[in-house]
């Protein structure tokens, strides 16, 4: 018999090794936060709303915050400023210059008209966007839906759902995919169920198509999806609900300490069988409260100036109220530093007030909002702007004739448009700008990278300036023709009546004129 020999046992640092070769991530431990909704399997991100009820009691906790709460609206509303601004500018590029005047003007004055543009003939196109953008943070998602009239219909997150009877299982809370994730239809509750009532059966929905017969988009989703698998959105307050929760409760009980601490209360000892005048009359609201043994005390609620009296017996100890200490305004600022940075704020913004930084910690965390800033702005133009104007254009072309033939003929692109972003100041302006000259000048970047980083187009920039220094040629020559025409004796150039300052070549004579001209 051959006798082999047992492998010897692993020693503790051949575990601790074996062990050290893994995610960390992935072994349970006291150190590891136990989560909820995580398998061994993997999931797509729908997975993770799966449960419609949880989804929109998700939806409405969010919009409670944003109404009630002191902080989360406002820092909303600087999120949504900074991104829209004052809206964004289309420019239409159709290859034919008077086509692209008529387009804009036409585009203008339907963005500009609430009547046109909203179903309920309340916002213009400007504060459309707004909405929408605001909406797609605080409820998760929003839909636009162009309706035949020309004007968009306006559809609340909440809307989109699935039946409680539906059994496809590619419908994911109202929205029906197909085998690649791409959307088909759009399941939109009746406008406006009751809010006494829920939603039952199929027949109690509205069925949209996703995309018209063009192929071009008929269902505008805004939403800002983290993962690919993501077919609805998710409110950005999702990984804050607690800490929001937690800045209103200690907000308001350092609000109750400050009225403590502003309060004058005499607290009394009396021996048993204190036989004294009367009592004093209360000095606050009184209420009564009965203990165990059946018997009932009267409680005074507190108050400024108040007198507290305690039972024959009884030895009362008074307090010392604290007020707000430095280091619960630096915890404060913690929490709204954390809350905003899910908005993409920083503390410089979310606050309005730049006085706990210098001016070089205040400009770069400006820099850095603004990079999400542009993200969201590009986002909107491609879930948004770009497929309403495409509707309208559309809606042009089936009514005008001589537009649509100069499409279908290929002599034009009636699509072609772009959106000009809204940018922001130079944050220290001539700083700024002789840095982007100093740049242009030593050969260390392009004109067209400067002014891509500004959120300008080079084309754009080049077209405006030529424009605009030929209007004022083509004014100073006139100005310069009526001149001469009057003083044919000292002739003006259109340079020298153009020039901001009166050359020194001309003659005293020349100077006089201008001046009183």
């Amino acid at each position: 018999m051959v006798k082999r020999s047992r492998k010897p046992e692993p020693s503790l640092q051949d575990n601790y090794e074996r062990m050290r070769a893994d995610y960390t991530g992935a072994k349970d431990s006291r150190f590891v936060r136990t989560r909820q909704g995580v398998t061994r399997s993997g999931r797509n991100a729908d997975f993770h709303y799966r449960i419609v009820g949880d989804h929109l009691k998700l939806m409405e906790r969010a919009r409670d915050m944003d109404r009630n709460d002191v902080l989360i609206g406002q820092m909303v509303d600087r999120a949504t400023d900074n991104t829209m601004q004052g809206g964004f500018t289309c420019d239409p590029t159709t290859r034919d210059r008077g086509v692209d005047r008529d387009l804009r003007a036409r585009w203008n004055e339907y963005a500009d008209e609430p009547d046109s543009v909203d179903l309920a003939g309340e916002m213009d196109f400007p504060e459309q966007e707004n909405k929408v953008f605001r909406a797609s943070l605080v409820d998760g998602d929003h839909f636009v839906v162009p309706n035949q009239t020309g004007a968009l219909e306006m559809v609340e997150a909440h809307r989109c759902r699935r039946p409680s009877n539906s059994t496809r299982d590619n419908l994911i809370n109202g929205i029906l995919l197909d085998g690649n994730r791409k959307r088909l239809e759009y399941w939109f509750t009746k406008n406006d169920i009751s809010p006494l009532s829920s939603l039952m059966a199929v027949g109690d929905v509205d069925k949209f198509k996703a995309r018209d017969a063009n192929g071009d988009r008929a269902v505008c989703h805004i939403y800002n999806p983290k993962r690919v698998s993501q077919t609805r959105g998710v409110t950005a307050f999702a990984p804050m609900f607690e800490f929001a929760g937690m800045f209103e409760d200690i907000g308001f009980a350092k609000l109750v300490q400050q009225q403590v601490a502003a309060c004058w209360c005499v607290f009394r000892k009396r021996q048993l069988g204190f036989a004294g005048g009367a009592d004093p009359k209360p000095t606050g609201k009184v209420t009564e409260e009965t203990d165990e043994d059946g018997s009932v005390r009267e409680l005074e609620n507190i108050g400024p100036g108040m007198d507290v009296i305690g039972e024959p017996g009884e030895e009362l100890t008074g307090f010392t109220p604290q007020v707000a200490s430095t280091d619960f305004i630096s915890h404060m600022k913690l929490i709204i530093t954390l809350i905003g940075l899910n908005l993409g704020l920083p503390l410089v913004m979310g606050l309005m007030d730049a006085s706990e930084t210098n001016f070089s910690g205040w400009r770069g965390a400006i820099e850095q909002a603004r990079m999400g800033f542009r993200a969201n702005q590009r986002m909107m133009v491609r879930r948004f702007h770009r497929p309403v104007y495409r509707f309208k254009v559309r809606q042009w072309l089936s009514e005008d004739p001589t537009l649509n033939k100069l499409h279908t003929s290929g002599k034009i692109n009636a699509f072609g448009h772009k959106w000009h972003l809204p940018s922001w100041p130079y944050i220290e302006p001539f700083k700024d700008a002789m840095s982007d000259v100093t740049q242009k000048e030593h050969g260390l970047n392009s004109t067209r990278r400067i002014l891509a980083a500004r959120g300008l187009e080079i084309d754009d920039i080049d077209k405006e300036r030529i424009e605009d220094r030929m209007r004022a040629i083509y004014r100073a020559q006139r100005a310069a023709d009526k001149f001469n025409a009057k003083y044919p004796a000292h002739p003006l150039t259109w340079e020298q009546v153009l020039n901001e300052q009166i050359p020194t070549n001309i003659t005293p004579l020349q100077t006089q004129m201008v001046m009183e001209k």
